[in-house]
């Protein structure tokens, strides 16, 4: 069994696939074909639980709109399938990452010897580099 959590099923009507001209250098395919990929995600309609989504959200950052969709834009390779896939990739990447649950952080507290022990040694180095001055003059 592995580590990684089971994805859920993300309905089909929470996706939309846009093909775009894909930026940048590349001859005159690119200014011919629409290879680039565009995977919007509204988040409202995926079904996730509501934890998950605002950590997807925090994830994605500024890939989220304000109407709640997450935009995947791939356009590395020059065939739209590839791109597709690429999409879909990093957006189950993305998925992945937000139903790990974070764990929590426990506080702890330096026990009192250990902060006692680093002071003494603080002001035993502060000695040694004081006593490297210039000695006063008779």
């Amino acid at each position: 069994m592995s580590d990684t959590p089971q994805l859920p099923p993300i309905p089909d009507h929470a996706l939309e696939w846009r093909a775009v001209r894909s930026p940048g250098p590349g001859g005159q395919n690119v200014n011919k074909v629409a290879t680039a990929i565009q995977l919007r995600v509204h988040l409202g309609k995926t079904g996730l639980a509501p934890v998950v989504r605002s950590r997807l959200e925090r994830l994605a950052g500024r890939r989220v709109t304000g109407e709640g969709v997450l935009l995947i834009e791939a356009n590395r390779f020059r065939s739209q399938e590839r791109n597709r896939a690429d999409a879909w990739a990093r957006f189950e990447a993305l998925l992945v990452k937000a139903l790990v649950r974070p764990k929590r952080r426990l506080a702890t507290r330096i026990p009192a010897g250990e902060r006692q022990q680093r002071m003494d040694e603080k002001r035993r180095r502060g000695t040694t580099k004081r006593l490297r001055g210039p000695t006063p003059e008779d």
